[in-house]
């Protein structure tokens, strides 16, 4: 997924930079999909239709509402740094997120 608070045109560029050939990303969510309270845009994550409890959301700011802060990662914002190795330096950590959800899940299972 993509969620962010800009427009949709800017979300559809933004997708033609991250995933040209439209195999690695299968959602956009844009402003459109948010909340605005008083002018202000916040993303909702209940809108993505998932268990929470295995989302995470990498981001400069914290967007959503407070009672879904736990599942910000933030990271620098990125300004168009080629260079850039943040997602890359992530890896590690998203790999164990994702071993400790499939842990917990063979546990709630059985």
């Amino acid at each position: 997924f993509i969620f962010t608070t800009a427009k949709q045109d800017y979300a559809e560029k933004l997708l033609d930079v991250l995933d040209p050939k439209k195999k690695l990303i299968r959602h956009c969510l844009s402003q459109q999909d948010c909340v605005c309270v008083q002018g202000c845009y916040w993303k909702d994550l209940s809108r993505l239709d998932r268990d929470l409890a295995k989302t995470v959301v990498l981001d400069y700011t914290i967007q959503g509402f407070p009672a879904q802060a736990a599942n910000w990662i933030l990271v620098p914002r990125w300004c168009g740094d080629p260079r850039d190795k943040e997602l890359l330096e992530l890896t590690p950590l998203l790999g164990q997120l994702s071993q400790v959800v499939r842990t917990r899940g063979l546990r709630a299972g059985g």
